[in-house]
């Protein structure tokens, strides 16, 4: 039996990688929540910013949480090009197209990573990768702790955004009613292609702040993503505070899991709570009924 210290630190750094899962999990619900289809390319698009810091620090020896500050308009901007002249005029409107060619695009992109770095696993060394923090009788892992505060932060400024500016009152009035936004003068194909740049925005953050810790090659966006679509579910869909709040939770139930049942099971825990979430609460913690 474990000690109740050994648990409780299991649970905090499982709630500080659990931050990093929300982060991912925002871009995929936002992007939900505005264009109401998933983002098969989500984890594709991950892998490409994780290789990019990787990249810019074997290259140029950048540190990671520095490349965050120019990834982030660079995945924006990806993102925005991408729905605007690749997503949305492939589409021709309708949603099952737009799952198609997420996916056509998702494909494309693990096959240009695997040309271009083979199926090698990468890591970068930072000095802090393996620091601790003490909390009184608790260590704590330094870079996870960075993640929680900036997927605090990167959430408050999301919120904001949304909520407090002009864009952000057009991208919640194109989620409502697309058609009745389309009328009052709203462009609609560049508030999609805003919230698709916002979505890979948030893709740029947590790629930063998961390379000091994690390793990357040209499928791992896949398995973090299976992770997030869980966190979106249990939070609901198109809820910013519910992709916080239920990445928060998942992670600290992986950690757990890991704990008890070895790191080979350590995602039992996520899927179970997956499959009893759609059996009886289909909408999440804070999902609203369509």
């Amino acid at each position: 039996m474990y000690s109740p210290q050994i648990i409780l630190e299991a649970a905090l750094n499982g709630l500080m990688t659990g931050a990093v899962y929300a982060l991912i999990a925002l871009g995929l619900t936002l992007i939900y929540g505005v264009l109401h289809i998933i983002n098969f390319a989500h984890g594709a698009l991950l892998t490409c910013a994780m290789f990019a810091v990787w990249g810019a620090w074997a290259g140029l020896g950048i540190d990671p949480y520095l490349v965050i500050l120019p990834l982030v308009p660079l995945m924006f901007a990806l993102g925005y090009g991408l729905q605007r002249f690749v997503v949305g005029p492939a589409s021709h409107g309708d949603d099952g197209n737009i799952l198609l060619v997420t996916l056509g695009l998702s494909i494309m992109l693990e096959n240009v990573l695997l040309a271009l770095f083979q199926s090698d696993t990468r890591t970068l060394d930072t000095d802090y990768s393996f620091q601790v923090v003490a909390l009184g009788p608790l260590l704590l892992s330094y870079p996870r702790v960075i993640g929680l505060g900036m997927a605090v932060a990167v959430t408050g400024l999301l919120w904001l955004v949304l909520n407090r500016t002009d864009t952000g009152k057009a991208i919640r009035a194109v989620a409502k009613e697309k058609l009745g936004a389309n009328l009052v003068g709203i462009d609609v194909p560049h508030i999609y292609a805003v919230t698709f740049g916002l979505g890979c925005a948030c893709l740029a953050v947590a790629a930063g702040l998961l390379m000091p810790t994690f390793y990357v090659n040209p499928r791992i966006g896949g398995a973090f993503v299976l992770v997030a679509f869980t966190v979106v579910v249990l939070g609901g869909m198109g809820s910013i505070p519910g992709a916080l709040l239920g990445g928060l939770f998942i992670g600290v139930v992986e950690s757990l899991c890991g704990l008890f049942l070895g790191d080979s099971l350590g995602q039992i825990g996520i899927f179970l709570i997956f499959i009893a979430v759609l059996l009886v609460r289909p909408t999440g913690l804070f999902g609203a009924k369509a």
